[in-house]
């Protein structure tokens, strides 16, 4: 993807260790503005911990990032301002409904009041729930608040939009529709689309870029075509197994909705 512009996000020499344990080493990488990035491991490579760096809820042991030009750990503020985030795990409060989910999130990134309302609204059309708006979202399937949650993503208008795991568990006619959606943002808004995926015909279509970690390094990165490529293959998922392996990793999925209050408790 060609651009002028400074990437938006931009990693260098980034490190996280836990004691003894590195869990990211030492990774340099940028996205570019409007691009669809595709960040992909084995379960254990370390995604979950580059994201939770990216996104401020945990502080590098070394090196730095920023992005859209602000520093994840002097200017947090700015940082969460820029983006927006839909979790693997389901983060949405089951017991209030659609509108109420919208509008909490509109208080907590303080969106005003004069316009909190038809951007709620214009958000619920786009994902095709307004006419459920005032139904418990436990009532919904998963599809549906797959949608939500997107369109809770992109209440306050972010740059970015991190995406892990978006379609996990839907059927494919959901699966499609959602990266409708995903795709529209991405050409017509411009949001630069930061994702992780097992599902590698998904990564294969929209991604621009495509960077993978294993055991905490960047191993390879590029185009979709340009690591088949590299390993001689003939698709994403093939080239993925020649660069990663074939064993079978183990890790525990961290909960959306915890991650959620914790950047709540961090805005305060």
């Amino acid at each position: 993807m060609e651009t002028n512009q400074k990437p938006i996000i931009k990693v260098s020499n980034l490190t996280k260790k836990y004691g003894s344990l590195t869990a990211v080493d030492n990774i340099s990488f940028t996205v570019e503005a409007g691009e669809v990035f595709a960040f992909l491991g084995p379960n254990g490579a370390g995604k979950t911990t580059v994201i939770k760096m990216l996104t401020t809820l945990l502080d590098p042991t070394n090196g730095s990032i920023l992005l859209n030009g602000y520093n994840t750990v002097q200017e947090q503020r700015a940082v969460r301002s820029s983006f927006g985030i839909v979790f693997q795990d389901p983060s949405l409060d089951d017991v209030l409904t659609a509108y109420e989910n919208m509008y909490f999130h509109a208080m907590l990134y303080k969106i005003p009041k004069n316009i909190r309302q038809e951007r709620i609204r214009n958000l619920l059309e786009l994902v095709q729930l307004w006419n459920r708006k005032n139904e418990q979202v436990k009532k919904f399937s998963g599809g549906m608040k797959r949608r939500l949650e997107i369109a809770r993503g992109l209440l306050h208008l972010p740059d970015i939009l991190f995406l892990d795991e978006p379609t996990l568990g839907l059927d494919p006619q959901t699966r499609n529709l959602i990266w409708e959606y995903i795709h529209d943002l991405n050409k017509q808004e411009k949001t630069t689309i930061f994702l992780t995926t097992h599902i590698m015909e998904e990564a294969e279509r929209m991604a621009d870029t495509v960077a993978i970690i294993d055991e905490g390094k960047i191993i390879k990165m590029g185009s979709p075509q340009q690591l088949c490529e590299h390993t001689g293959t003939t698709t994403l998922e093939e080239a993925f197994l020649s660069l990663t392996g074939k064993t079978i990793r183990e890790e525990g999925p961290d909960n959306g909705r915890q991650i959620l209050r914790n950047m709540a408790l961090r805005r305060k």
